[in-house]
């Protein structure tokens, strides 16, 4: 059984049930679940040095298993030498099987190896079931060895889903096996 059926079968078979208990839904369609993943990583540097654009593009192609877009500067601004349409960012999104896989491994493989690792905060909710996660270095991912990187990056990772409050959302993440902090 591959990595990605494990997390899905884990939320049809585990979650769901304990979801609709939980919080008296009567139709399964209420029930929240995961609707994408976006990983976003903002490169203010790559106005200098062109190479750091180049190798965030490598970097996050090999963590999420699909080309990432390049995001563009919407307007100029002299104080940080940005002209408009210059590139300073790139993104992916995520969505089916690549999400699954992606948050299995964020999960189980990734956030675990970061030092002291004590959980995730409870926080992070924007307050329509919403949670976003920044992580300060790409190294955390099994994918980026330690000798092919230029410059640390960090990425803000924002998982979207169909839950209408953090209440919700949080659930869902937790029967999932998100790491939340003990209060």
């Amino acid at each position: 059984m591959s990595i990605t059926k494990k997390l899905k079968d884990k939320y049809r078979e585990d979650s769901k049930p304990k979801l609709k208990e939980r919080f008296g839904y009567e139709n399964d369609h209420q029930i929240p679940k995961v609707e994408k993943v976006v990983i976003n990583m903002g490169l203010g540097q790559a106005v200098q040095n062109s190479k750091i654009l180049d190798s965030a593009i490598r970097d996050l192609t090999k963590i999420a298993g699909q080309a990432p877009v390049v995001t563009k500067a919407k307007k100029s601004i002299a104080t940080y030498k940005l002209r408009q349409g210059m590139p300073i960012g790139v993104m992916v999104t995520l969505r089916g099987d690549k999400m699954y896989h992606f948050l299995q491994k964020l999960l189980c493989v990734s956030l675990p190896r970061i030092r002291d690792f004590r959980g995730v905060g409870r926080k992070s909710c924007d307050g329509r079931g919403n949670y976003s996660l920044g992580i300060n270095d790409q190294l955390l991912f099994p994918e980026i060895k330690y000798d092919e990187i230029d410059h640390t990056l960090g990425m803000n990772i924002s998982i979207v889903t169909t839950a209408n409050t953090d209440e919700e959302a949080l659930a869902l993440l937790e029967e999932l096996g998100m790491p939340f902090k003990k209060n």
